[in-house]
């Protein structure tokens, strides 16, 4: 059949099973909001171009599918910039779509024309400026086949306004195009010896599991490895949802502001078996320390991560679920492993850490182990934004499901929370999605609560409200000697503007406040939001300063509580 270009990219988005996309209209796109008007998809109409990228990622994320996200050439091109950043760093897979000036006017400097492909070319897992309508589809195919592929990741697709205009025959597909690559590369029997020589001359082992084993669909092997071995499990940021809070093996998440049982126990172990992270600075601090006494097996899909930042004695480079399978079986055939003195030495550590929360007062770390609780014979996603507030979460949450946290990791990236929970609140209407935010991140993308709204997308919005940039005050204390600058918030009414937005608001500055607005905000059926006033001098502990050994805490505030 005949189609213009802009009915050939609903086409593909079809072919591609996508149901939502998040965008806002321009001259450039024009042509194709005018397909979209009688296509079968809906359409969200965020505020900002940004507030689409990161729904789109929010959508990809809880889903497990491509994300799509629209806008038009010049400054809405650019305003996907930190979106796409974003789902790099992390690997999500989102496909952007951006109008682009007509082919005649390339490179004219014409009215709202950018090289959006040369901007975003270093944050994106491939780019392409579409320049023959013949070749529409199938770009649009590879570009869904590359985003979902190996380690996922965002692909933009530029495309002129002649493009979406001009008309070619076009032939639909049943099947969405798939790139299988090196992916299913089997290890060899050389490698799965060595790994098994390691695993059963270890003493003290630890498991370390990052993002990459929910995007890899691993968990479940991942946790079934792990609980017949009897291996102590550690988590990044991005790797929590993997393991259960509630799991016996589960130390918590390790790192700059990982707990202290966890931090230990890597820094003691003598073999540490890597799950899908990169060894990301925040992870590891000092490395060379990191790596002293202790022996790496490294899992990942991308071999371009492998031994990059902690040079691992076994890698295993292809799809983690396999391998890990694979490894599984070999390691059956061997003697059980118990590790009975170094689980003796973990729960030493576990109740010397432990310490009860102070319900007396409103403080984030109460405020965590509450919604966990409320919630806990409710299905429930969390997204945070960035600073304080996102380390709380991380640390006093009990996350039990692999999609059920999203976050920005490698970005950290502020203003990244809302917008996120509104694509998320999309892909599973089943499921509560819970917005944590601090107060200024909030700030930075909180108009989309009017496109939450306006759509009645039932997301619950707690903001974390210190009245600072509370992550960068805790710094402030650690390096410049309480030599505040700039960080100090004038007062701002979340509850009058989440109401002008049309969104039932209430604030809370106790703990018996708090749990009854939780309580209101659950049985809602709309968007809620929650404003909870904390002290100003709260912060995040534990915490390691950058560069430093991994167990070298950092002495904070003695007000400060730890659940390890």
């Amino acid at each position: 059949m005949k189609c213009t270009g802009s009915r050939i990219v609903i086409e593909c988005l079809r072919e591609n099973n996508v149901d939502t996309v998040f965008g806002y209209p321009g001259g450039a796109i024009l042509p194709l909001y005018d397909a979209l008007r009688d296509a079968p998809l809906r359409h969200i109409l965020t505020v900002h171009e940004q507030g689409a990228a990161h729904a789109a990622d929010g959508y990809a994320r809880a889903s497990g599918k491509v994300g799509v996200c629209i806008a038009t050439s010049g400054p809405g091109a650019t305003n996907l910039v930190t979106g796409l950043a974003t789902a790099y760093m992390d690997s999500v897979p989102v496909v952007a779509i951006t109008g682009q000036v007509g082919t005649p006017l390339l490179g004219r400097d014409a009215f709202q024309g950018v090289d959006v492909t040369g901007v975003t070319m270093p944050i994106t897992k491939h780019n392409i400026l579409v320049q023959d309508v013949l070749e529409l589809a199938e770009l649009m195919r590879e570009a869904f086949a590359i985003a979902r592929e190996g380690r996922p990741g965002p692909v933009l697709v530029d495309i002129p306004r002649d493009i979406l205009t001009a008309e070619c025959e076009f032939q639909s597909q049943t099947k969405p195009l798939q790139y299988t690559g090196n992916c299913c590369a089997k290890p060899d029997k050389l490698v799965l010896q060595q790994a098994i020589d390691l695993i059963q001359a270890a003493k003290q082992p630890v498991m370390i599991v990052g993002g990459g084993v929910k995007a890899g669909k691993a968990h479940e092997k991942a946790v079934e490895f792990a609980t017949v071995y009897n291996l102590p499990v550690v988590s990044t940021l991005m790797g929590l949802g993997t393991f259960s809070g509630a799991n016996r093996e589960f130390l918590g998440m390790t790192g700059m502001h990982g707990q202290r049982t966890a931090n230990r126990a890597i820094a003691n172990a003598d073999l540490i078996i890597a799950v899908g992270t990169r060894f990301s600075d925040r992870v590891t601090g000092d490395r060379s320390q990191y790596v002293t006494g202790k022996a790496i097996i490294q899992f990942d899909i991308d071999a371009g991560e492998v031994g990059r930042n902690i040079a691992a004695n076994v890698e295993f480079i292809g799809n983690l679920d396999e391998n890990i399978s694979i490894l599984t079986q070999e390691l059956s055939k061997a003697p059980p492993l118990r590790f009975v003195t170094w689980w003796e030495q973990i729960e030493k550590w576990r109740n010397d850490a432990f310490e009860l929360t102070n319900d007396e007062i409103l403080n984030p770390q109460w405020i965590m182990q509450h919604m966990s609780q409320a919630t806990a014979a409710t299905p429930v996603t969390w997204t945070t934004d960035v600073g304080q507030h996102q380390m709380w979460a991380a640390q006093h949450l009990t996350v039990n499901q692999p999609r059920s946290w999203i976050t920005s990791g490698g970005m950290g990236t502020m203003g990244f929370g809302l917008p996120a929970a509104m694509g998320a609140q999309l892909a599973c209407p089943g499921t509560q999605v819970v917005a944590i935010c601090g107060d200024g991140g909030f700030k930075m993308t909180g108009m989309e609560l009017y496109t939450i709204a306006s759509n009645n997308i039932p997301v619950i919005c707690v903001i974390i409200d210190n009245h600072m940039l509370g992550m960068v005050r805790q710094l402030q204390y650690v390096f410049c000697a309480e030599r505040y600058m700039s960080v100090s918030l004038p007062p701002f009414d979340f509850v009058g503007f989440a109401r002008i937005c049309g969104v039932r608001s209430q604030s809370a500055n106790t703990p018996a406040e708090f749990a009854a607005a939780f309580a209101r905000a659950l049985s809602h059926p709309g968007p809620s939001v929650i404003v909870a006033d904390i002290a100003a001098d709260c912060m995040v502990d534990p915490m390691v300063q950058p560069g430093r050994p991994i167990d070298q805490f950092v002495d904070l505030k003695p007000a400060q509580e730890e659940v390890a």
